[in-house]
């Protein structure tokens, strides 16, 4: 289950260095709009640093699940972030209430459709997975 869910977070994070280095590719699916405009303008600077914390998230989650195993922190607290991490894409799942999550009520949009389709599942899926990784 950890490699899956440090595999995936991988990928996710060079999707993210691809933005920062001017990838535009389906770019208006990437974020969520109102009225044909973007709600956020994440410049490249915002784009690597969402990258630089996937990557550090996919270590933390193969820290946990014991596929790598560094001595720098005890793995009782690379559990608790891993619970942290959990909690995070669980709550990115359920959303805002507005633009993004199983529960938004802007729909609609480009962004949207992705939301529901992909990125709010997939984002669930992190959730649990990264919940099953640490209390295992």
């Amino acid at each position: 289950m950890g490699g899956a869910v440090a595999l995936v977070l991988g990928v996710l994070a060079a999707l993210h260095f691809y933005c920062a280095v001017g990838g535009r590719r389906a770019r208006l699916a990437a974020v969520p709009e109102r009225d044909g405009r973007p709600v956020l303008n994440p410049g490249p600077l915002a784009c690597a640093a969402v990258g630089v914390s996937l990557v550090f998230a996919a270590l933390l989650v193969c820290w946990t699940a014991r596929i790598w195993t560094p001595a720098l922190v005890p793995l009782r607290l690379a559990r608790v972030g891993t619970g942290l991490l959990a909690a995070a894409f669980l709550l990115r799942a359920i959303g805002d209430r507005k633009y993004v999550g199983f529960f938004k009520r802007v729909r609609g949009t480009g962004f949207a459709r992705w939301d529901s389709r992909l990125y709010a599942p997939l984002c669930l899926a992190l959730g649990l997975g990264a919940a099953a990784v640490a209390i295992s």
